[in-house]
């Protein structure tokens, strides 16, 4: 077992952890409600929300990440504000337009290739959201690599149409995201290649991708995060794993501390959430978001809270791989 009080777990085991479980506004990632745990220290609270498929091995990034904002907070910022994208879950045409119009973003992320939904779903809610921000705005999609090369190649070259700024993480594997960039002009994005690999700098020796998504909770933290930036020498687009306004405040940080940051953030998604912990939310307005940290409000986390067990003892098990 990693020293407790070396990587601040005696305060994981004790009152400082608090779990929560908030609905979601739109099923997404196969996800309805987000449960995850905060974490106290003296910066402050970090967020700990690895999702229920994540082992421990994969977890311990997650808990670095968590131990580092409460424990040492942050890099200082470069900028007081970032830029950010709307995020439109994989709903129907009508829905995917009301989110776009709702919002003053200027980019919106559109998810496709939800299981059990047809190509055309897909093209039907792109298409809306080109409607909605007309000519000038940008749309990115992410299909969470559940295309194969051969239906990716088909989708992005119907989909191209709409102008697509890029798309994120088409397939599941380097390999067939690399065979695919050779044949579309669509640039590619990497996500999970990124997040969910051991080495994530692979992804640039395979010529996979043109632009990688980093999460600061999946990569351990904001400074691993700016780390693999700076290594992998490839365009950076800071996104959430559908964070609280704890995680997001982390992910924030990160977009602020990047000496470059070309593209929009894929940080506005408290809409995704029906709640928050704080009593503050970090939401998007005129399609940026504050640099900034808002305090947990514990009257607002109770109206959430869950059993702290079983998420003291996924912390305890994810810290053995720190």
């Amino acid at each position: 077992m990693v020293d407790g009080k070396r990587y601040g777990l005696d305060a994981l085991v004790g009152e400082s952890l608090r779990a929560f479980a908030i609905p979601m506004t739109t099923k997404f990632r196969g996800t309805t409600v987000r449960e995850g745990a905060l974490i106290r220290g003296r910066a402050g609270w970090g967020e700990f929300s690895p999702f229920p498929e994540y082992g421990p091995r994969e977890c311990a990034r997650w808990l670095a990440s968590a131990l580092e904002s409460a424990g040492s907070g942050w890099p200082a910022p470069v900028r007081d504000r970032v830029p950010v994208n709307i995020t439109v879950p994989a709903v129907d045409p009508e829905h995917a337009r009301k989110i776009v119009s709702a919002s003053r973003c200027r980019t919106a992320k559109v998810k496709v290739a939800e299981r059990g939904q047809p190509d055309s779903a897909d093209i039907g809610r792109v298409e809306a959201v080109r409607d909605a921000l007309g000519p000038d705005g940008k749309i990115r999609i992410d299909a969470n690599g559940a295309w194969d090369a051969g239906q990716a190649r088909r989708m992005l070259r119907q989909l191209a149409r709409y102008g697509l700024e890029y798309a994120e993480q088409p397939c599941a594997t380097l390999e067939e995201m690399a065979e695919l960039r050779r044949h579309v002009s669509v640039p590619l994005a990497a996500d999970e290649s990124v997040r969910r690999a051991e080495d994530p700098m692979r992804v640039r020796a395979a010529g996979a991708a043109d632009i990688v998504v980093l999460k600061v909770q999946p990569l351990g933290g904001v400074r691993a995060a700016l780390r693999i930036a700076e290594d992998c020498g490839l365009p950076v687009v800071v996104s959430s794993a559908v964070d609280t306004s704890v995680g997001l405040a982390a992910g924030v940080a990160l977009a602020a501390a990047l000496p470059d940051l070309p593209y929009a953030c894929g940080l506005a998604t408290m809409s995704l959430l029906r709640g928050d912990v704080t009593a503050d939310p970090l939401t998007e307005s005129a399609g940026e978001l504050p640099v900034r940290r808002p305090p947990v409000d514990l009257t607002a986390l109770a109206r959430w809270e869950a059993d702290p067990v079983p998420w003291r003892e996924r912390a305890e098990a994810a810290a053995r791989y720190l």
